[in-house]
């Protein structure tokens, strides 16, 4: 005999409660930053990859980090913009489960390029005879795969956890998230595992955070002691250090807002502090290194000045 039990299928996001008077602002000016998103990160990627003299490890693993940045933007803003629109904010447990993994996977991913560029910058500052054969096309390769493959595959193993039937079906954020989809469950059956793939999570990916901010810090020590250096890390490594910044100031906010989102906070902060994270760094990222790195900035300009001059001639 089957047991009458219902089955949720569909959840409640519930972070746009009390926005209905200011929603059509809110939806235009969303707008206007997914536009920008999109507009500086296909930029920068479209001029990395037609630029045969930007075809280094630096500028390739800039043009990933745009793109992954498109990949989890891409995992948030067109939801919520139909959101906006729409009566109610629903969103099936499949479909969370799904942004759920691309925003988890993408943050990861972040993680994994920013220790990537740090590490490339610290062999051509700290080890540059060794530049050349250390970063050979086969390990760039295999550099590129890991930073792609492991962040999806530790989240898609993270997002096998938030499977279990549910018991509730609101959300009281503005996208999914996997912890607050294990907090509906019914059963804690796979607590373990609910605990243990998280925090082996957590703790990786705050490796790679100890690694970056200990290279970028190894880094100005180490070029106090050359002017050359010094010269060489304000051209090259200042975007980085920019990026991480930003970064981590966003990571950050992100992790307090977790924290004290239901408790001291009103929801127009909260939805500010769930969204900074998906604003700022795709737009802080290809801004700094298109405006800071100068062989990027000269292949852009030369680039809008062809367009210029194909359209001075048409007309």
């Amino acid at each position: 005999m089957m047991d009458n039990v219902t089955v949720i299928t569909v959840l409640t996001l519930s972070g746009l409660n009390g926005t209905a008077n200011y929603r059509v602002t809110l939806f235009a000016v969303t707008v206007l930053c997914y536009c920008v998103i999109l507009l500086v990160n296909v930029t920068i990627i479209a001029t990395i990859i037609g630029d045969k003299s930007l075809h280094e490890p630096m500028y390739i693993f800039l043009c990933n980090l745009c793109i992954n940045g498109l990949y989890g933007t891409a995992g948030f803003y067109p939801k919520f913009l139909h959101d906006l629109l729409s009566p109610t904010q629903v969103i099936s447990h499949a479909g969370c489960l799904l942004q759920g993994f691309v925003l988890h996977s993408s943050a990861c991913a972040d993680f994994s390029l920013l220790a990537l560029m740090a590490y490339d910058r610290y062999v051509a500052i700290c080890r540059p005879l060794m530049y050349h054969s250390v970063m050979t096309k086969q390990r760039i390769s295999l550099f590129m795969f890991s930073a792609w493959f492991v962040p999806f595959f530790l989240m898609f193993l993270n997002t096998l956890t938030s499977t279990s039937r549910l018991c509730g079906s609101n959300i009281p954020r503005i996208y999914c998230v996997n912890w607050l989809v294990n907090s509906l469950a019914c059963s804690d059956s796979d607590s373990i595992a609910k605990t243990i793939i998280p925090a082996f999570n957590s703790t990786f990916y705050g490796v790679h955070g100890g690694f970056v901010a200990w290279t970028y810090i190894y880094m100005i020590k180490k070029c106090l002691n050359s002017k050359e250096n010094i010269t060489k890390f304000m051209q090259t490594c200042l975007p980085h250090v920019f990026s991480v910044a930003s970064f981590g100031v966003c990571l950050l906010f992100d992790l307090l807002y977790m924290r004290f989102s239901s408790r001291d906070l009103s929801q127009s902060v909260q939805n500010f502090m769930a969204m900074e994270f998906l604003l700022f760094p795709p737009i802080i990222h290809p801004l700094i290194y298109g405006f800071i790195l100068t062989k990027i900035r000269k292949s852009i300009l030369n680039f809008m000045c062809g367009l210029n001059s194909v359209f001075r001639l048409k007309l």
